[in-house]
């Protein structure tokens, strides 16, 4: 049977392959409510395009189901494992963020052959069931008003200078940050202290005050969209919030994975794995740090692909 009619929506008339649409324009398309070429209509329009996951090895072939702020995995596909390495390989393994794939027109043959026909063989099909998931977002934290032990501080660089790689273990080095890949033995103690907001936590250690959630993926240019109108809004309080600088997003880096899959103190939400820092790199590209991975990374700040977290620095 083909696959729609497997999932149980035979009867669902968007129920249809898109195949112009890839990993790489899907973010334009549906959180932007089109484009040049695609006119999204309402937020009930969905869409459905075959991706190839490859943060995970081997390498996945999914189902996805897309509409305005609406992403959904239906099923994996179990595709022959060559064909989709070769599929990667062509487009070129990439660090970072990019590791979501188009498939190719090979995959493109065997997917309508083995999983659209309705002669397909349905156990190369797994149903991926939806479930909702609450984040514990208990922090475990003393409260601004606890006492505190006596904290000497340390003053960080908030510049928001060029950084060319080469430079990235030198700087880590300064205050033994934590960094799976420039310094993996290192550590840095912050201390944390909810402020009862349900929104901040403020670090005694460096002086700075962090949102716990932030913005969905997103791009350089609505990061400073995001920061524009979390000041003009007065975001918990205050209109002077920034996108961290390099040192700044260093010092959350925890040398132990937390029950959320990051290198984090788990007070933060999980949504925001891997945010914009606020510099740039020289000779192009824009640095992340990456809390799935513990480190840090360079990308393009133009291509949607970057999570935003603000901080503001507070005095202690």
């Amino acid at each position: 049977m083909g696959i729609f009619t497997q999932l149980g929506m035979e009867t669902n008339e968007q129920a249809t392959i898109d195949w112009d649409i890839t990993p790489a324009n899907a973010f334009t398309i549906f959180e932007s409510w089109g484009s040049k070429e695609r006119l999204i209509r309402n937020k009930s329009e969905r869409y459905y395009y075959f991706y190839i996951d490859n943060w995970q090895t081997p390498a996945q072939v999914y189902l996805m189901e897309r509409g305005i702020k609406h992403a959904e995995i239906l099923a994996e596909i179990k595709a022959p494992a060559e064909m989709v390495a070769r599929c990667v390989k062509q487009q070129g393994h990439t660090s970072g963020l990019d590791r979501s794939y188009a498939i190719d027109d090979d995959l493109k043959t065997w997917l309508k052959k083995n999983i659209l026909a309705k002669t397909g063989d349905s156990s190369l099909i797994r149903a991926i069931i939806p479930h909702i998931e609450c984040e514990d977002m208990q922090t475990g934290l003393p409260g601004k008003n606890d006492p505190i032990p006596t904290i000497t501080g340390v003053e960080l660089n908030h510049d928001t200078n060029r950084i060319v790689e080469g430079e990235l273990k030198q700087l880590v080095h300064q205050h033994n940050f934590f960094d799976s890949r420039y310094n993996p033995m290192g550590r840095f103690d912050n201390y944390l202290v909810d402020n009862g907001d349900q929104q901040t936590v403020t670090d005694l250690q460096t002086g700075i005050m962090w949102q716990r959630h932030g913005c969905d993926i997103t791009s350089i240019r609505h990061i400073r969209e995001f920061t524009a109108r979390c000041n003009k809004e007065n975001y918990a309080g205050f209109n002077d919030w920034h996108p961290p600088a390099m040192e700044e997003v260093w010092s959350l880096m925890e040398p132990e994975l937390n029950d959320k899959g990051l290198y984090l103190h788990p007070c933060f939400s999980k949504r925001q794995p891997f945010i914009f820092t606020a510099n740039q790199r020289d000779p192009g590209g824009f640095w992340f740090a990456d809390f799935k991975q513990g480190t840090v990374f360079w990308a393009s700040g133009t291509i949607p692909g970057g999570f935003g977290r603000l901080c503001r620095t507070v005095q202690i």
